[in-house]
């Protein structure tokens, strides 16, 4: 039997707080900041002072949601990187202060792993499958693209990742370049589901390898709309269903090929997806499908777990509490971060 454990994320624009005990998560909040929409996108400094304003309530709601007080907690795991360094900053300095008052273990995770370990997130009364090591992961998200081997909870190897733009970052810019408001991709997903995948063509980048590339995607979009709407005026609106679906399967075409490349060079059939972009329904459906055809056990999170949250980080504090893999109190935080 271990002490629970408190996780806290703050990588980007929401604040969360989970308490995980003996692997089994017993409360995960996220506080959103709306502020952000107005602007098109995340906005630093606002997102900073929103931490500082979310961070106690959320970690207050979370133990009381979890049944723990706070001296009850045996340690607290926190997002050292990558993010937002101000929106880290919050995370990681409230982190120290209650480890150092209750002088208890501080454990920092890397916020890439942690949506990766998001599969072995356990419920009671929610009992889910979890994959079997090695597998694969495609990991895409607003900020990143990747295509990791995860050999053991805490051994993963990068494959492949993009040279420059994510794709979560292709979906919300093309929704910007067509009037769409932020965060663009969800809406993308809901119009595609009315619109014809192949009623526009778009190109493919090819990085080499498992790299991914999305920066040409999107200028090409952009120039794409900027042609037709001088043919037509108001083709973008009247199109919208079309585009986004014609996009979405693009863009998830390019993913669905590099997967299935790296399983094919390493001989996986255990595939998993996280990452904001995983919540997308077109991924989802194209994943299922080639992994019914290429006999893949697919695992993919439930909504919930595919954002940003403190679940994903407490439940990776947990594996390195049980190794023992404490960090110092006088870490910083990573706006880069590797694996």
């Amino acid at each position: 039997m271990y002490p629970p454990i408190l996780g806290i994320e703050s990588s980007c624009d929401d604040t969360s707080a989970s308490v995980v005990h003996n692997g089994y998560i017993l409360s995960n909040v996220i506080a959103n900041q709306e502020v952000h929409k107005e602007y098109g996108g995340v906005v630093p400094e606002l997102a900073s002072r929103a931490h500082q304003a979310n961070i106690i309530p959320v970690v207050e709601k979370a133990l009381r949601l979890a049944g723990v007080e706070k001296d009850e907690i045996g340690a607290v795991v926190f997002t050292r990187g990558p993010g937002l360094m101000g929106a880290l900053l919050v995370g990681v300095s409230f982190a120290k202060g209650f480890a150092l008052a209750r002088k208890i273990p501080l454990i920092e995770v890397n916020h890439l792993q942690a949506h990766i370990l998001v599969h072995f997130i356990k419920e009671k009364g929610n009992e889910v499958r979890h994959p079997s090591f090695p597998f694969l992961c495609l990991l895409v998200s607003g900020g990143h693209t990747q295509i990791v081997l995860v050999k053991d909870y805490l051994d993963m190897e990068v494959l492949g990742q993009t040279i420059d733009d994510a794709a979560g970052e292709a979906f919300d810019k093309c929704a910007k370049m067509m009037g769409i408001p932020y965060p663009g991709g969800p809406l993308v997903d809901r119009y595609a589901a009315e619109g014809d995948p192949n009623a526009f063509r778009f190109p493919r980048p090819e990085a080499g390898g498992l790299d991914f590339s999305f920066s040409g995607l999107k200028t090409s979009f952009l120039y794409f709309l900027r042609d037709r709407e001088k043919e037509e005026p108001g083709f973008t609106s009247k199109n919208i269903n079309n585009l986004c679906a014609s996009l979405q399967s693009t863009i998830n075409g390019i993913l669905l090929e590099k997967v299935v490349e790296a399983a094919k060079k390493t001989g996986a059939v255990n595939i998993a997806l996280s990452g904001g972009v995983a919540a997308n329904s077109g991924l989802r459906k194209v994943f299922a499908e080639e992994g019914e055809k290429r006999n893949w056990n697919l695992f993919i999170p439930e909504l919930r777990y595919t954002t940003d949250n403190a679940a994903m980080v407490a439940i990776t504090g947990y594996y390195k509490y049980l190794e023992k893999d404490f960090a110092p109190l006088d870490i910083a935080p990573l706006a880069r971060y590797s694996y």
